[in-house]
């Protein structure tokens, strides 16, 4: 298949300074693209993940935000086109995960996520939209396969990522033809920080027999950046088999 190139693209990855979004970043900075990531409490990482772009060979922005602000969002994509002159593809990766028991989650716990998960993207993508039109860009959200699979201990994380695959096909078929949305879903994927024990469990339910990684994610996410414009509106399911 013929990938495009990213070089000369402008990318704004929401929640880029560590974890998964780092893995996305530092793909698409390798791929050629420029970065604008957002963090909210993470600025040392942020940082860090900068230099690292940088290091790539592309330009680099660490951007305050908090994705569930209008005012900030808004200020966050000004900024981004201020300091590269476009904007051509945004990755909606900022996100909660919480376990809860369903009959103990709170009022305040479901809107915090729901708040993070899906009116973080939508906002994100509507301050967004003028730009991508401009460009013809993209659209990349990460969604899980808990919005494809009901968890009991994460109900209001996999309603909020449901939420969120159900937007990603409503911003595909309203924003096009200029504009292409696809959404990337996760299954367990491997951190640092993640017991061993509990790790294993899921490597053991995979068909794959073994947990997926971040850089499979950012893999995935490159595959919607840089593959056929004509793909849009899809929810591809990075798990190894574990939702089957």
């Amino acid at each position: 298949m013929q990938m495009q190139s990213l070089s000369g693209k402008s990318v704004l990855v929401t929640g880029g300074a560590r974890r998964i979004g780092r893995s996305i970043s530092l793909a698409l900075a390798h791929a050629g693209a420029d970065l604008a990531i957002t963090y909210r409490t993470s600025h040392a990482e942020a940082a860090e993940t900068v230099r690292a772009i940088e290091d790539a060979g592309s330009r680099a922005v660490a951007l305050e935000c908090d994705v569930r602000s209008e005012a900030s969002v808004r200020a966050a994509i000004a900024a981004t086109v201020g300091k590269f002159g476009r904007l051509d593809l945004v990755v909606n990766n900022a996100a909660i995960f919480e376990s809860v028991p369903l009959e103990q989650i709170s009022l305040a716990q479901w809107d915090a996520v729901f708040e993070t998960n899906a009116r973080g993207p939508f906002l994100v993508a509507r301050e967004a939209l003028a730009h991508l039109r401009a460009a013809h860009g993209r659209i990349v959200n990460i969604g899980s396969l808990g919005g494809l699979r009901a968890w009991a201990g994460h109900a209001h994380y996999c309603a909020s990522k449901a939420a969120l695959h159900m937007l990603t096909q409503a911003m595909a078929k309203a924003f096009a033809p200029e504009v292409s949305v696809n959404c990337v879903a996760p299954g367990w994927i491997e951190m640092d920080e993640q017991s061993g024990e509990q790790a294993a469990r899921f490597a053991a339910k995979t068909p794959m027999r073994r947990n997926g990684t971040a850089a499979e994610i950012a893999e995935a996410v490159l595959f919607f950046a840089a593959g056929p414009k004509i793909v849009t509106g899809q929810i591809l399911t990075v798990d190894g088999g574990l939702g089957l």
